[in-house]
């Protein structure tokens, strides 16, 4: 797009009439044709995606996935075997002394390839008697 907005200007053609053409807002064409007049067409090339850049090196990301691999017992959480955004982030800690929050770990994650899993199976533990026992007396009250 900011291609094409090169060329119009080039032509001539004003930004407000560029920004309607091309659908983004007269602010953006103007600062595009700034910055078109400072430094050409190369002024406009995309410097990349926006947002934090991430504080662990290529390294670091791969001693991490792989200690992700090794999997939470291996890191003194034995009670199961989840991974956790709360044990991933206390992990980066241990491993690289960076803290991420839960928010960024999950970006972090997702950087590194893994995604949200949600458990296929019901607990072991559950009771459909006391379900059904709850749903008959708690639940007939509640809904009137």
């Amino acid at each position: 797009m900011r291609r094409q907005a090169a060329q119009w200007f080039a032509e001539g053609i004003e930004p407000p009439e560029v920004a309607r053409w091309l659908r983004v807002s007269p602010n953006s064409a103007y600062v595009w044709r700034r910055r078109w007049r400072a430094g050409g067409e190369a002024a406009l090339a995309s410097k990349g995606p926006g947002g934090a850049v991430c504080r662990l090196a290529g390294g670091q990301l791969g001693r991490l996935r792989a200690a992700l691999d090794a999997g939470p017992a291996a890191w003194g959480w034995g009670e199961d075997q989840r991974w956790t955004l709360a044990r991933v982030s206390a992990l980066t800690g241990r491993l690289f002394h960076v803290r991420y929050t839960l928010r960024g770990t999950s970006y972090l994650l997702h950087r590194l390839g893994f995604t949200p899993q949600v458990p296929v199976h019901r607990a072991a533990e559950r009771d459909e008697d006391a379900i059904a026992a709850w749903r008959a007396v708690t639940w007939a009250k509640v809904r009137g």
